[in-house]
This record gives C-alpha cells, sequence and structure tokens, in this order.
C-alpha cells in the first residue's frame, strides 16, 4: 500500500507542471487545477482519492504489523526464524519504515500548501528519520550475517529461490532514501551527508544483489524453484527501480555540489538498461510462475493439490506488489529523463500514450492483484 501511495503521485510528478520545485507539491497541482478542462479535474481527483487511501490503508496496517509483531516475538516460531534462513525476513521492518518515511514526504508535500517554502528545515529530520533505518537496517544484517560466519549454519538446499534479495532490496531503499535530500536540499551540509550515505548503501544493495542473485540461480538451477518462493524472481524489478532512481538523484545532487550538469546520454543509457533488465526478469519470472501454477493457488486461493490448501493463504504472495509498483513508477522515469527531456518523445503525444499503455497496464493489474490478496488473506 506504501508503493501504491507512491505510484498514484507519479501521475501528479510527471504529468502536471512543477518549474519551481523538484517534485509536484499542493501548491503546483492547485494552480494546474485551476485551469485545467474538466476531464482532468475528474482524472486528478480520482488519482488523488487513490493516492490518499492507500496511504490510510498502508499507515493502518502498518500500526497492526507493529502490534502483531510484538506479539510473534514472544512465540516458538520467532526463535526458529532467527535461527535460519528466514531472519533475513526481518529486514522488511526497515524496509516497510522506510517506506513509510517516503508516504508521509509525499503526503506533506500533496496535502500541506506551502510545505515547500519551508522545506529546507524538514530535510535535516528526513536524514535523520532515514539514517535510523538505516542503522536498523544494518543491525539485523549483521546479527544475521555474523552468525553465519561464526557457526555456518545458511542451508543452501533451502535458498531456492531468490528470499534472500530482501538484504538488497532494504538497502536500495535506504539508499533511494538518502538520496532525496540529496538530490532536493540546498543546505551545503545536508547534500553531501546525504550523497555519501546514499552512495553507501547503493553499494551495498549491488554487492549483495551480485552475491545473492548468483547463490539464489545456483540453488534454483540445481534444485528447483521453491514454488511458494516463485515470486522472488520478481524481486529484482524494485531493487532496479530504486537503485536507478537513486543513481538520477545523486546526479542531480551532483549538480548542486560539483556544477555538473546531467548529460542526456547517461539518462538514456542509465533508464534503458534498467528498463531492460526489468522487462527481462518480468517475462522470466511470469513465465515461471505461470508453469508452475502460481498465480491460480496464490492469487485465486484456487488449490492445484488438495494437501497444499494452506498456502495458499500464503502472506509472501504480497511480493508481487511491489514490482508491479516499480515497473509503472520506473516506468514513468524512463519515458521522461531518458525520452522526453532530451526531445525524442513529446508529453501527451500519441506516441506517448502508446508507450504509456503497457505502464498503466501493470499498474491496474498490480491494484486488482492488490485487492484479491487483501480480500482473501486480510479479511
Amino acid at each position: 500500500n506504501g508503493g501504491l501511495t507512491v505510484a498514484f503521485f507519479i501521475f501528479f510528478m510527471f504529468m502536471t507542471p512543477h518549474p519551481n520545485t523538484p517534485i509536484a507539491t499542493f501548491d503546483t497541482v492547485w494552480i494546474f487545477l485551476a485551469a485545467a478542462p474538466v476531464y482532468a479535474m475528474m482524472l486528478s481527483a480520482v488519482a488523488y482519492g487513490l493516492m490518499l487511501y492507500f496511504a490510510f490503508n498502508h499507515l493502518r496496517l502498518l500500526a497492526w504489523n507493529i502490534r502483531e509483531y510484538r506479539l510473534f516475538r514472544q512465540t516458538a516460531s520467532y526463535s526458529n526464524v532467527i535461527k535460519g534462513n528466514n531472519e533475513i525476513t526481518l529486514m522488511t521492518i526497515p524496509l516497510t519504515l522506510t517506506m513509510t518515511i517516503n508516504v508521509m514526504f509525499v503526503l506533506g508535500a500533496m496535502l500541506v500548501p506551502g510545505l515547500w517554502n519551508i522545506v529546507e528545515y524538514l530535510f535535516p529530520f528526513a536524514f535523520l528519520a532515514f539514517l535510523a533505518t538505516g542503522i536498523y537496517s544494518l543491525s539485523i544484517f549483521y546479527r544475521f550475517y555474523s552468525k553465519l560466519l561464526i557457526k555456518g549454519h545458511f542451508k543452501h538446499s533451502m535458498n531456492n529461490s531468490l528470499s534472500q534479495m530482501l538484504s538488497s532490496f532494504t538497502f536500495a531503499m535506504n539508499a533511494v532514501g538518502f538520496a532525496a535530500p540529496a538530490a532536493m536540499s540546498e543546505n551545503r551540509l545536508i547534500v553531501p551527508l546525504a550523497a555519501f550515505f546514499a552512495i553507501f548503501f547503493f553499494a551495498v544493495a549491488t554487492l549483495l544483489a551480485t552475491k545473492n542473485l548468483i547463490l539464489g540461480f545456483h540453488a534454483m538451477m540445481a534444485q528447483g524453484i521453491s514454488r511458494e518462493g516463485s515470486a522472488s524472481i520478481w524481486i529484482l524489478i524494485p531493487i532496479l527501480t530504486l537503485l536507478g532512481i537513486t543513481a538520477i538523484r545523486l546526479n542531480h545532487s551532483f549538480h548542486f555540489l560539483f556544477s555538473t550538469h546531467g548529460d542526456p546520454t547517461f539518462y538514456f543509457v542509465l533508464c534503458s538498461s534498467f528498463i531492460s533488465l526489468q522487462f527481462f526478469f518480468g517475462l522470466l519470472g511470469f513465465i515461471t510462475m505461470r508453469q508452475n501454477n502460481y498465480f491460480p493457488e496464490f492469487i485465486h486461493g484456487i488449490s492445484t493439490n488438495a494437501d497444499n490448501e494452506h498456502i495458499a493463504k500464503n502472506p509472501a504472495s504480497y511480493a508481487l506488489i511491489c514490482p508491479g509498483v516499480a515497473f509503472w513508477v520506473f516506468g514513468m522515469f524512463f519515458l521522461d529523463k531518458a525520452l522526453i527531456q532530451p526531445d525524442l518523445l513529446t508529453l501527451f503525444s500519441l506516441p506517448y500514450f502508446i508507450l504509456l499503455l503497457p505502464l498503466l497496464f501493470v499498474l491496474v493489474q498490480t491494484v486488482r492483484v492488490n485487492w484479491k490478496l487483501n480480500k482473501r488473506l486480510l479479511q
């Protein structure tokens, strides 16, 4: 739900003018709507409503999950989790908290008039919040990996998915978080500090992604993919989106720090490379999940094996949501940075809408799957 909040903010980010601010804000959207035709007002109202709906759901479920996690820590199941490969799943906690900071940033920008006039006073607090979640991420990671290095109890036979990529996903989220004040602030202290930490987490996420990709595919090709972990193939899509946006934001921060100007070639090569990899792994994951009947069972709850009915309500199915959101978000960055800004494509032209259609299709399907999973798993 946090990702879907950002997904609907992206409409305003890339389809409404905001010449004096790096992102769309309440003030820029208000100016746009004051002169917009009726259909644009209606579409904006829908996007605003969905953005607020998913933000509310994100915060509601965050509170519920925090309460449930406190109870879970007192059970034997928690003790089993921290003794094996699945301890890496605890990194979803700082991942979610960092996403929450981004959600609050979006809500502030889109709901509070004049917020950008005082945003420089807010960036230090945002930096400290991202620093806290970054330290939390590292503490979970070091605790897990130090035990592995000392005791050596990692079970490669149970690593036949890309679930270990959660560490890369979390660190990439830390990176893109720090990259926000690095790109948008004009404070000579905040920008270099935020840029450094963004680069730090970018490098760590890239290193771990390379390692986990090799180990994960080695195990999958030797034993076959874990059926319930099939969606993990798509985890590369949000990782690539976060790293790509981090690189774009860092390039903006370098313009402020070193008076360098972004080269259109950089944006075209970066965005084209990343969205190509997303499409490649997206298709690979889709074919894999279709062939092992993942979609009927894990989305629709139609068990293909009477002995595995309990698997059909696996919360890991929510791993399908982030890739759809990430593909939509980076697709919009691709259209804007790689095609529109270098004048290879005109905004709202026929070719623009043709390229936009597959991105919209993925977003609609993602919302649809999210609704189905909420209905099956949460109600």
